[in-house]
This record gives structure tokens, C-alpha cells and sequence, in this order.
């Protein structure tokens, strides 16, 4: 399910991904989880479009969490927190996109517009099965409670900047 209308917060949660996609729907399960808990001041939206679209979506939002899953060849389940304002990231980490565009090329393209959130942060979950039709890995899905706790633990240090 793609947001098209994003009320603007000051913080942001985009979960990135493909439900039919196994361990690429990391990212929309935590937006999912995390929007259920209706916190203040704080949005959670899933996403699972272009990730030109990820330009729109961020538009006026100061303090953006990113969580998608990633394939770098590591161990399945591990989890990584990026700060692409910082360092690009390693785009062969975000690889496992379904679309031409996905979330480094998206982040370089909005640093190249000087039109990057004054805080982004991308977390990542290491996962296996991307292939239309894989079910959720075990090793994925038991990251995604710590993941959460993370990105938890990143709202709170987002709220007191």
C-alpha cells in the first residue's frame, strides 16, 4: 500500500518493501507495527513504489527513520543503521529492489537537489529469500522485534534534537 497523502510530522517513518517479496517486506511489517502504536508526533507509512517517490513522501519533513531490507551477503537477520547525511550508503547493500530506483540511488538523488531531510537515518535488515512468492525468512522475522526496539530508541534521540 503506497501513501500518497502524508500528513507532515516531525518525524517520519518509511518502511520500504514488497509484501509478496519474503524478507523485502521487512520494512512495510515495522512501518505497520510501528504506526499501530500511534505515537505522538510521529508518522509511520509504508512504501513500496519507485523510490523517486521517497523525494514527495520526505518533502517539509525535517527528521526522516528509514527501515528496508538489505542484501550485502552477510549473515541473514543482521540488522544495520546508516547515516546517510554522513556517507552515502553502500548502495549494493540496497540492491534487492524490485524497482530501477531504489533507496541509495533515491537519497543520492535528493542530496544532488539539496533536498534531504536535515535528519535521515536508514536502518536495514539482512535478509535471503527475495523472489516473488518466498515466504518471510525465520532469521528475518526474529530481527524484527530488536529492529523495532532500534528504531524506538531512535525516535526518542530524534525527539530531544
Amino acid at each position: 500500500m503506497t501513501t500518497g497523502s502524508v500528513i507532515k510530522l516531525p518525524i517520519l517513518i518509511i518502511g520500504v518493501g514488497n509484501y509478496f517479496r519474503g524478507d523485502d517486506s521487512a520494512g512495510l511489517l515495522i512501518a505497520q507495527t510501528l504506526a499501530s502504536k500511534n505515537m505522538q508526533g510521529v508518522q509511520a507509512v509504508e512504501f513500496d513504489s519507485d523510490g523517486t517517490g521517497l523525494l514527495d513522501l520526505w518533502e517539509g519533513v525535517g527528521r526522516v527513520i528509514l527501515v528496508d531490507a538489505v542484501s550485502s551477503g552477510n549473515k541473514s537477520g543482521r540488522t544495520y543503521r546508516f547515516e546517510p547525511l554522513a556517507k552515502p550508503l553502500p548502495s549494493s547493500f540496497f540492491s534487492t529492489s524490485t524497482h530501477n530506483f531504489g533507496v541509495a540511488e533515491a537519497i543520492e538523488l535528493a542530496r544532488a537537489l539539496n533536498c534531504l531531510p536535515s535528519r535521515l537515518v536508514v536502518f536495514g535488515v539482512e535478509g535471503t529469500n527475495f523472489k516473488m512468492g518466498d515466504p518471510l525468512s525465520d532469521e528475518v522475522e526474529s530481527a524484527l522485534p530488536y529492529l523495532i526496539e532500534q528504531i524506538l530508541d531512535e525516535v526518542e534521540k530524534l525527539k530531544q534534537d
